[in-house]
């Protein structure tokens, strides 16, 4: 599993400019289950997507395909990790 910390580079007016674009990404990706959950910072900086995937090259060629990736609006940080407990009725089928 992997989260992928997004760090705005651009000023919030640019960040916005692409919002619509990043969201129907994150969707395509919530559709074929490759995102577990997903939002802004507080306070607005970035964001943070939780991810399911086999591999760092998988995450990478995912986060390729982000307007936000794809128009330099946000550098990346990405932390693997293994989860090794989880709220059953939240994360269990999804993880599985």
């Amino acid at each position: 599993m992997f989260i992928a910390i997004l760090t705005y580079k651009k000023p919030l007016s640019e960040v916005d400019r692409f919002l619509v674009a990043h969201r129907e990404y994150l969707a395509k990706h919530y559709a074929t289950r490759d995102f577990i959950a997903s939002g802004p910072q507080n306070p607005r900086v970035g964001g943070v997507i939780m991810m399911k995937a086999d591999s760092r090259a998988m995450i990478d060629a995912i986060i390729a395909e982000d307007p936000f990736h794809v128009n330099g609006i946000a550098d990346y940080q990405i932390v693997e990790f293994t989860p090794t407990m989880f709220a059953n009725d939240l994360l269990k089928s999804t993880i599985v």
